[in-house]
């Protein structure tokens, strides 16, 4: 499903693979052609569901569209019925109540959650292992302080300070993941900080200690390892929970413009639209589909790194 979605404009967008005009080959996806250079009257870039685009190709040679002949903010100005309208020879999922390819919607919307999730999970992972192992291996006042200052930063209104945000920035992939990253940062603290706490008067640990090794270089090569698995095995669960998190904002109005391909638009337009039950089921199983699956692989990769189950 990833691999499917990273290749997105090739499957679904409203711009050819490849054009043959006049002997030469053109890559709309790569190149902007105008509508003069087709032999039109504008400047402005070839519309090519336009029929005099399209015979003007034709006529002078050949194009290949897409599988999906529509892009996530195309909108289709040839529907026979009121938008939202239902599944079709067309529109294979339907259109949403803006006229758009529901399928072509989700496919990048899947996109922008997974990479969404992954950098999230990933920066937070980072930020937060390392929050616990200083805790962890320092202990004592270092411990006790950083642990006060992650139980009065966990008690921070998180809703309230997203609508205030919201309110004043408009909210843009870039801008939504640090503020994300403000709160998901302290998901690993407690569970690294445990296994460092427990680690950290193993003999091995005390053997490097008493040879001279440096503080940071034990943390790093001795004990953190020994941490990995228990890092590993929340990980899945950071990823879902990044993805419920920006589709619940989208979904809210707190999160993604529209300009963005967001599966929260989705689930919102099937509240809206409840006559128009195909947005909803579709929306639904996406998402059921794509957390449970995130949640096996991460059970697959913990098992995988885990040496009491190595044979």
């Amino acid at each position: 499903m990833l691999f499917v979605s990273a290749i997105s404009e090739l499957i679904a967008n409203d711009k050819p693979l490849i054009i043959k005009y006049k002997g030469e080959f053109l890559f709309p996806q790569v190149i902007c052609y105008t509508d003069k250079f087709f032999g039109g009257d504008f400047p402005t870039e070839a519309d090519y569901k336009d029929e005099f685009i399209i015979k003007e190709i034709n006529n002078n040679g050949w194009m290949v569209m897409p599988l999906i002949p529509f892009a996530y903010d195309t909108v289709d100005y040839n529907l026979r019925n009121p938008a939202p309208t239902p599944p079709s020879n067309t529109h294979w999922l339907g259109t949403d109540d803006e006229g758009r390819d529901i399928l072509a919607r989700i496919l990048y919307g899947i996109r922008l959650s997974v990479c969404f999730a992954v950098l999230l999970t990933g920066l937070s992972s980072i930020i937060g292992i390392f929050a616990g192992a200083v805790q962890g291996y320092l202990g004592g006042r270092t411990d006790m302080l950083m642990q006060r200052f992650q139980e009065m930063w966990e008690a921070l209104p998180q809703l309230f300070i997203l609508v205030i945000v919201a309110s004043v920035f408009e909210p843009t992939f870039l801008t939504l993941l640090i503020i994300m990253l403000f709160f998901s940062w302290s998901s690993l603290t407690s569970v690294v900080r445990a296994e460092f706490l427990r680690t950290r008067n193993f003999e091995f640990v005390r053997a490097a200690r008493a040879l001279g090794v440096g503080k940071w270089r034990i943390m790093y090569r001795h004990i953190l390892p020994n941490a990995v698995i228990a890092t590993i095995t929340y990980v899945p669960f950071l990823l879902a929970e990044a993805i419920v998190a920006l589709t619940a904002l989208d979904f809210l109005g707190l999160g993604l413009s529209q300009n963005y391909p967001s599966l929260g638009d989705l689930v919102r337009q099937g509240k809206d639209n409840l006559q128009a039950p195909w947005i909803g089921i579709s929306i639904f199983v996406v998402l059921s589909s794509l957390l449970t699956m995130l949640i096996f692989v991460g059970e697959g990769v913990r098992d995988a790194f885990d040496t009491r189950k190595s044979s």
